[in-house]
């Protein structure tokens, strides 16, 4: 039995794998680009976005009169299919490759015309019944429907990770009303500062991250803008009148977000700005993630030597040498996941800048980056929620020694015996080691019940009336 079958483009024959719902192209793509070894196949939402794309495409031409209802109808079940998750092992380039796209544009389209094909009683590769040029792309290029597969791809996984973000936000907040009552001593610095509670500063985490849910969703709102019917370069050529507003419509109905017509199709055709400006919120959410676990591993440094002010849950040996030892290991690699964002942020940013005149082929790395930027974000939002935040505990005790042998609380007396005498106050502590409620009690510049109620530490956790 035969385990391949012969295709033809304007390069000539080429063996495919016989039972392959891919055709031509996509083997030259397959042979051609072994780069990443991460493939279309790994990001499904992609996938569903190119379904998208063509099943609105089919649609508008059988609207337009340019495709016949039975091969519409046909389209339309196996981009059904695949927004289902089927057939997806069948798009098996590399998500950075030349071309522009066209590879992968290409992968979808023949995939979609070889399933029509056999829904028809064909056989694959009988292209005169069903072609994936003349029929699946029917008024496109992979100019216009490539960027507007993308976008829908993104807009699909910009949902996953806002989800992914309001979890953990929620799981920062549970602790800071958990924590609410553990008094302890704030930094800036790396220097003691003035008492707040741990629950004000977990508060503070979920507060910073949540601000970053309306700006991933702001920026991924600039994908609703498509340039579908600009064909090649944004003049529309080989495209009905009235095809770009009539498929953008159309895809707006079938996908529920809301799609519009860029207004100038050849300034839409090249423009990355969407992609970019994206970037830049998740770049600036791992800034902020990366932040925060830094201070978990400060705040949980110890156990003798450190802080040692909350307890992370111990998740493996932390040395092969050093018995006993557990190191911070989930915020570690959440680290080593924001490192690896800002990274592709700036090949998004290099991405961009690269495209020349009507059209920027350096759309697959970019389009990757951003992709492979949420998928490591969801996983590593899960994995510090589930395996760090959820299980942290306080050590009460630890953090109110802290501030009862603090100088920082010397701050709280500023109002009642002046900075200058406070600074004195703060420099005859360290060097005497005598603890600053003992040295204002010594010098009788104030009342014992006076100066019990200026250095309660529950006393300066908010503003109060002087």
């Amino acid at each position: 039995m035969e385990n391949f079958r012969r295709e033809s483009d304007l390069l000539g024959e080429l063996e495919v794998p016989v039972n392959a719902y891919y055709g031509v192209q996509t083997q030259r793509a397959i042979n051609n680009f072994k780069i990443s070894g991460q493939l279309l196949a790994s990001y499904p939402q992609f996938i569903k976005g190119l379904a998208f794309v063509k099943k609105a495409a089919a649609k508008t031409n059988y609207e337009l009169g340019l495709l016949d209802e039975n091969l519409y109808f046909k389209i339309a079940e196996v981009c059904d299919e695949l927004l289902a998750g089927e057939l997806h092992e069948q798009f098996p380039v590399d998500m950075i490759q030349g071309g522009a796209g066209t590879s992968i544009n290409m992968n979808a389209n023949e995939v979609i015309a070889n399933r029509v094909l056999e829904k028809l009683g064909k056989n694959k590769g009988q292209y005169e019944f069903c072609s994936p040029n003349d029929h699946i792309n029917l008024s496109q290029s992979t100019n216009d429907a490539y960027p507007t597969a993308i976008k829908m791809g993104l807009l699909q996984m910009n949902a996953i990770l806002v989800e992914k973000l309001e979890k953990i936000v929620e799981a920062f907040r549970a602790k800071g009303k958990e924590f609410h009552d553990v008094i302890k001593m704030g930094r800036t610095q790396l220097q003691d500062a003035v008492p707040m509670t741990l629950g004000q500063e977990f508060e503070a985490f979920a507060a910073t991250l949540e601000e970053d849910i309306s700006k991933l969703n702001n920026n991924a709102n600039l994908f609703v803008e498509v340039n579908m019917g600009a064909t090649a370069i944004g003049t529309g050529l080989n495209a009905p009148i009235g095809y770009a507003t009539l498929c953008a419509k159309n895809l707006a109905e079938l996908t529920g977000f809301p799609v519009i017509s860029a207004p100038d199709l050849v300034e839409a055709t090249p423009d990355t700005g969407s992609y970019v400006i994206y970037s830049s919120a998740m770049k600036r959410l791992a800034v902020k993630l990366s932040k925060i676990c830094n201070d978990l591993r400060l705040l949980s440094s110890g156990p003798r030597a450190g802080l040692f002010e909350i307890n992370l849950p111990p998740m493996q040996p932390g040395s092969s040498i050093m018995p006993g030892k557990v190191n911070p290991v989930i915020p570690e690699v959440v680290n080593q996941v924001c490192y690896k964002v800002i990274g592709n942020d700036l090949t998004v940013t290099f991405a961009a800048e690269a495209g020349q005149l009507q059209l920027n082929v350096m759309e697959p790395v970019l389009s990757h980056a951003i992709m492979e930027n949420i998928h490591f974000l969801c996983n590593a939002l899960d994995t510090l929620r589930d395996k760090c935040v959820i299980g942290i505990t306080a050590n009460k005790e630890v953090c109110l020694n802290m501030v009862k042998h603090s100088i920082g609380i010397v701050t709280a007396l500023n109002p009642y015996i002046g900075y200058k005498f406070s600074t004195e106050i703060a420099k005859e502590a360290l060097e005497t080691g005598k603890s600053v409620y003992n040295l204002v009690l010594e010098k009788g510049v104030l009342s014992q019940e006076k100066l019990d109620e200026i250095l309660d530490p529950r006393n300066m956790l908010k503003p109060h009336n002087m």
